[in-house]
């Protein structure tokens, strides 16, 4: 179910990005919710991180809605172009849809993200996405023009190559296929490409075997950087993970437990997996240093800003 909404200001400041260590200070969300339904899906807690103006009078009803009620920001593109034109705007790099994919079911409906890439080519303004869904290849050439103008990174989320486990985890996002299928596209553009393999699920998708599946795909695909990321369990994450695993592992919902007896995995599993992980990205000469492909393509960006004068 869509209900539109409309919002004040399209980007919002994320709040200690040094203690967290990104790369960026600003995030652009088109929707609030996702109907992708990943089990694992972090932003059901996340994305009260929000600002108050973006939350729809409705905010308190419980996070389970996070999947089957999308708020549509229809007005996103109209409030973007204020921040983008404001003077005191210096052209800092964006991360759109770093809580809710910008490429989920509702955006082939409304189609917001190429009234959005469209102003991002008119400001030049650098921009990072990440997404679950080969949708974004309906825009490549939309992002094909803007990565010729400044900075573009389009990095894609694959946990498994397992079919079956996939469409389990992450029922409405594109196939494992399809989503590799969008790193080749993008291989000979001049956007950097990434993998996220986020999250590694204990028991599920951690198996040497699949790791290196993911790794040795991504490295055909000529990624620029690969990151894996452990599973967290807080708050209504954990609740929703654990309803998951009790209807389709239950054989796994105590080691689970145990695993997990704090939000956080366990630190001598979490040391073991990494080893293997160094060893695989080592194999498949795979870096997960995404901040040396970031420096040179805001480096060219900036070059070509100078050329405009």
């Amino acid at each position: 179910m869509f209900e539109e909404i409309q919002v004040k200001k399209a980007l919002n400041k994320i709040k200690g990005t040094s203690r967290l260590k990104l790369p960026f200070r600003w995030d652009l969300n088109l929707y609030r919710g996702c109907g992708h339904g990943c089990s694992y899906c972090y932003a059901m807690y996340s994305h009260s991180y929000l600002e108050k103006e973006e939350k729809p009078s409705c905010s308190g009803e419980e996070d389970s809605d996070f999947f089957r009620k999308i708020y549509v920001k229809t007005n996103i593109a109209e409030a973007l172009e204020k921040q983008l034109g404001a003077r005191s705007w210096k052209k800092e790099l964006i991360n759109i849809g770093g809580v809710c994919d910008s490429y989920q079911p509702a955006e082939a409906r409304y189609g917001l993200m190429r009234e959005v890439l469209k102003l991002m080519i008119e400001y030049k303004n650098p921009v990072t996405i990440s997404t679950k869904s080969a949708l974004i290849l309906r825009d490549f050439d939309l992002l094909e023009e803007l990565a010729e103008l400044t900075y573009v990174n389009v990095a894609v989320t694959v946990t498994t190559t397992d079919e079956k486990l996939s469409s389990l985890l992450e029922p409405l996002a594109s196939s494992p296929e399809k989503r590799f299928s969008v790193l080749r596209a993008f291989k000979d553009s001049t956007a950097t490409t990434g993998l996220h393999m986020m999250p590694i699920l204990p028991f599920l998708t951690d198996s040497p075997e699949n790791l290196e599946q993911v790794f040795s795909r991504a490295a055909e695909c000529e990624v620029d950087y690969a990151l894996p990321g452990l599973l967290n369990l807080r708050g209504e994450t954990r609740k929703h993970f654990f309803n998951f695993l009790s209807r389709n592992f239950p054989e796994f919902s105590a080691p689970y437990r145990k695993l997990y007896a704090k939000g956080g995995v366990d630190s001598s599993y979490k040391a073991e997996l990494y080893g293997v992980i160094r060893t695989l990205m080592e194999k498949y000469r795979l870096s997960a240093d995404y901040m040396k492909p970031l420096e040179a393509g805001l480096s060219r960006s900036r070059q070509l800003k100078l050329t405009d004068f």
